[in-house]
């Protein structure tokens, strides 16, 4: 097993500014607490390929609401690599939890971007059959996997990314 990547939390000040940006109304001190109680995503077992990403705040989903989840995590990977994220297969399972984006892209470069590489995720309830969905702080909603990819023979491209969602497509 190659070892090709690092989970680290963004930092506060980042962590903050995304926070208020979502959640005007939260109190410095509350998202202080916030921070300090996120956990880094990490394996369940020996042979599992996901690494658990956690709520970092208790939420609920009612059939059809839509949340934007901030992790508060980035990660440094190697170049080669993309992080894939997919919903937790019990939650996808039981409420048909999705993402907005079907599945999150995490770039070698995002890491370097202006908001520190700072993993989000919007995600839906979509559940058929008029079930909420808690999610616990502190409880894993997402699963995260690395996967090795390769590009064509004459691919020169040279731009580097500054931003997130959809930034590698604006002109």
């Amino acid at each position: 097993m190659q070892k090709i990547a690092k989970f680290e939390k963004v930092s506060f000040e980042q962590f903050k500014k995304d926070w208020q940006n979502e959640y005007p109304q939260t109190p410095e001190d509350t998202i202080r607490k916030i921070y300090e109680e996120i956990k880094l995503p990490r394996r369940a077992t020996k042979g599992s390929a996901g690494y658990d990403f956690f709520a970092p705040e208790t939420f609920t989903l009612n059939p059809g609401e839509t949340k934007k989840i901030l992790t508060g995590i980035r990660v440094r990977m190697e170049d080669g690599w993309v992080l894939k994220l997919y919903p937790r297969s019990g939650l996808g399972f039981k409420y048909r939890m999705q993402f907005n984006n079907t599945v999150g892209i995490i770039d070698s470069d995002y890491y370097g971007s202006d908001n520190e590489g700072h993993i989000q995720a919007k995600i839906t309830n979509d559940s058929r059959e008029g079930k909420s969905m808690t999610v616990e702080a502190g409880t894993g909603f997402s699963q995260g996997i690395f996967v090795e990819y390769g590009i064509t023979v004459d691919d020169e491209v040279t731009d580097v990314r500054n931003g997130g969602f959809g930034s590698t497509t604006q002109a």
